[in-house]
């Protein structure tokens, strides 16, 4: 049972972001600083990847762990399972779709998760090793 009338959950639902979030400004600034230029969200491309880098055919998808469901942190709802199960194992199944279209199309794919921000030395590695 959800503890908030229907107003208040609308309410704070519409606060959740799909674009520009705190995970992706970081990943954002860091591709910057290494040098590296790219457009963002490509409504031509399947699940509009959050970085597009079009002369490499690489793109950059930002997870936060939670609505991506992360194996390692992705942690379940406690309460309304019938309405956050099947929510998230769509969104998992719809990535998995995206990627491996994007894939078939000669494009490369790279997920960075929101648990992986904490070592910026180790993730700017990382997006060096994929852009370079």
């Amino acid at each position: 049972m959800d503890t908030l009338t229907p107003e208040q959950r609308s309410e704070r639902m519409s606060r959740v972001r799909g674009r520009g979030t705190k995970p992706e400004l970081v990943v954002r600034r860091l591709v910057h600083g290494l040098g590296y230029r790219y457009r963002l969200y490509s409504r031509t491309l399947p699940g509009h990847p959050d970085l597009v880098f079009a002369g490499r055919r690489k793109v950059i998808f930002v997870h936060g762990c939670f609505w991506h469901q992360h194996e390692d942190c992705g942690r379940t709802p406690k309460s309304c399972l019938d309405f956050w199960v099947p929510k998230l194992e769509a969104n998992k199944a719809r990535d998995a779709a995206n990627q491996e279209q994007l894939r078939t199309m000669g494009w490369s794919v790279l997920v960075i998760w929101e648990c992986e921000l904490k070592d910026k030395v180790a993730l700017a590695e990382r997006l060096r090793a994929f852009l370079g």
